[in-house]
């Protein structure tokens, strides 16, 4: 007799995402907005995936720094996630002033193979 196998559809709030947000709130004690979004169901791979994210974080802590360094930082908060399976990371990080002006990150882009 054959066992039956029920496949995992992740929640909303995958394992994933859970992880990060918790690294980032440990790094990024005062950040006054932040999301972490699993795009991964945009890209071509397998259902569940937790390849894909987008972060949109806003923290004094970015201000006076390039961009660069604002994305040191949050590589630097996620190494072990970027060790452990994440393939692509979109960063959008600002100081309370930058927030104000556009209160939303950019849409990403439509993935080439969906198109």
């Amino acid at each position: 007799m054959e066992a039956s196998v029920t496949p995992i559809v992740p929640s909303a709030q995958s394992s994933r995402t859970k992880r990060m947000q918790a690294q980032l709130q440990q790094c990024f004690p005062g950040a006054e907005h932040m999301e972490v979004i699993n795009e991964s169901s945009g890209h071509q791979v397998p259902v569940g995936s937790e390849t894909h994210f987008k972060v949109c974080l806003v923290d004094a802590g970015f201000a006076g720094l390039s961009r660069v360094q604002r994305h040191q930082k949050v590589y630097t908060a996620l190494a072990e996630e970027m060790q452990s399976g994440l393939h692509a990371l979109a960063l959008h990080l600002y100081v309370a002033e930058e927030w104000q002006q556009i209160q939303s990150a950019p849409a990403s882009p439509v993935c080439q193979s969906r198109r």
